[in-house]
């Protein structure tokens, strides 16, 4: 039978996306001081850190409650357009949750692709204008595709989490169409996008997370 993932294993996913973002907040900004101001790791660690927060404040809240929460944290938090991106992901998310106490592989990927709408609605960007929808967009494809396939959620995790990073990497071959680094032109060919890689970097969390889930049951 499918792997399903309930409220504790969303938890568990989404404390390994902070300690991610966190142990690489450096890369981030590092990547980000290139074509932009330098400042996405501090921007990721806040909406990371209100993640937590949320997570903390509703320790027995149902799956929807749960995802809504942390979407409303995330996107209140002083980081441009970080929190109004990654707020948008998480609100999606929780509306396609619906009451569900427990999700299989293709409500997981319906779930995702809800998220990946969410921020559709506040960026006109497309794969290849170098931003984190060249990232998450392939991952969630890849979702949907392992869930129609009948893959179980941790293996269907783990091949969108290496979608996203294959993904990521594409980007530095792209000319920034979006935000600042726009404004570099061709300068920004060369080097790979921050945003791509906070998306590669939160799937290998959750797909590192549900990987121990399942060895451990």
């Amino acid at each position: 039978m499918p792997q399903t993932i309930g409220r504790d294993e969303l938890v568990t996913m989404i404390h390994a996306a902070v300690e991610t973002v966190h142990a690489n907040s450096k890369l981030l900004s590092k990547l980000d001081s290139a074509i932009g101001d330098g400042d996405h790791g501090t921007a990721m660690t806040k909406a990371m850190d209100a993640a937590e927060k949320a997570l903390a404040d509703a320790p027995a809240k149902d799956i929807k409650t749960l995802l809504h929460d942390v979407a409303w944290g995330v996107m209140c938090i002083d980081g441009g357009s970080t929190g109004p991106l990654f707020g948008s992901f998480f609100m999606g998310m929780s509306e396609a949750a619906g009451d569900a106490a427990s999700l299989d592989c293709p409500q997981v990927a319906a779930m995702f692709e809800a998220g990946l709408a969410g921020i559709r609605k506040q960026t006109k960007a497309e794969v290849g204008d170098k931003t984190m929808i060249d990232a998450l967009a392939p991952a969630v494809e890849v979702l949907r595709r392992a869930a129609d396939g009948a893959a179980d959620t941790a293996a269907a995790m783990k091949q969108a989490a290496e979608a996203a990073a294959t993904g990521a990497q594409a980007t530095a071959n792209m000319q920034a169409r979006f935000g600042r680094a726009r404004n570099l032109g061709e300068r920004t060919i060369g080097h790979v996008d921050p945003g791509a890689t906070s998306i590669r970097l939160i799937f290998e969390a959750f797909a590192g997370a549900l990987a121990d889930t399942e060895t451990h049951r």
